[in-house]
């Protein structure tokens, strides 16, 4: 019996063996297929798309570093006015980094009781928590830049759209991600104040917010991050701060690419500073670094 097992191990193992390494050529095929399809239609797909633009993409691809050439060049040209153009557009810096930060606080605040109603096992109405997740994909499903557009057409133009937008898509995005931080939160000491007659609130903001917090922080970080750019970018469609400034010294053209420039500069400037900023305080909430 001894020598009748250990005669048929080695046919197990070379078994085990080929049919492992026939799924990995499956996997193999698989894989190529798949980056195959994939260049196939990106191929296709930008054929279809140079061709609806009347070829206008070759013609045009030497052109493409004309402009940055021109702001530079105008730029260095007028470089002792940098200083005195960044001055005057810091006022429109701090509108844009105001509608980031008052944004991502209500969006934060919007999306902290959006996690908690939609997570299972901490939802106040545990039937609706289909609904209130559905509505924070609805919320982050719809780009900033269509909201305050919409709002824009209501409200005129100016930051308050800008700062409205960027609040619901924050919301809807906070919401997501501090949903799924809180589904990992422990229950006994939720269960440990509902048996003292604490009430849904207490439980969450006494229970449960102590121990996902950080992770909160770090997220609501983060989104204030990405924040800045959407307001800077929202200031294209009318929505103020800086990059209605930039919109507007880039459609007068030559002549006022100084301002361009001097507007860049603060923008990338703001953006390293607040991704530095952000991620120090983030390693310091998650893992402790930087203490």
């Amino acid at each position: 019996m001894a020598e009748t097992s250990l005669s048929s191990a080695p046919h197990s193992v070379n078994s085990i063996q080929s049919s492992y390494m026939a799924q990995v050529q499956r996997r193999r095929l698989y894989g190529g297929l798949t980056l195959l399809i994939f260049v196939v239609l990106m191929v296709s797909g930008f054929n279809i798309a140079d061709a609806r633009n009347a070829g206008g993409f070759w013609d045009g691809l030497h052109n493409v570093g004309d402009y940055p050439a021109e702001v530079l060049s105008e730029a260095w040209e007028k470089r002792a006015d940098l200083p005195g153009l960044i001055v005057k557009f810091f006022p429109a810096l701090v509108e844009t980094v105001n509608i980031a930060a008052v944004s991502t606080l209500i969006g934060a605040i919007a999306g902290l009781f959006l996690s908690f109603l939609g997570t299972r096992g901490l939802a106040k109405w545990p039937r609706l928590i289909p609904l209130f997740r559905r509505f924070s994909d609805i919320m982050r499903a719809v780009p900033e830049i269509v909201i305050a557009l919409v709002l824009i057409f209501v409200l005129g133009g100016g930051p308050v759209p800008a700062m409205i937008a960027i609040a619901i898509h924050t919301a809807g995005a906070l919401g997501k991600m501090f949903s799924e931080v809180a589904e990992n939160a422990d229950l006994k000491p939720v269960e440990g104040l509902a048996s003292t007659g604490a009430s849904w609130m207490q439980r969450m903001l006494l229970g449960v917010l102590p121990q996902v917090a950080p992770n909160y922080l770090s997220y609501a970080l983060l989104r204030f991050e990405i924040n800045i750019r959407a307001s800077a970018i929202l200031g294209f469609v009318g929505a103020g701060g800086l990059g209605y400034e930039l919109r507007n010294a880039m459609a007068w053209g030559p002549g006022r690419f100084d301002e361009a420039a001097a507007i860049f500069i603060l923008l990338f400037g703001t953006i390293v500073f607040f991704d530095q900023l952000s991620s120090h305080y983030r390693n310091r909430l998650t893992e402790g670094h930087g203490q």
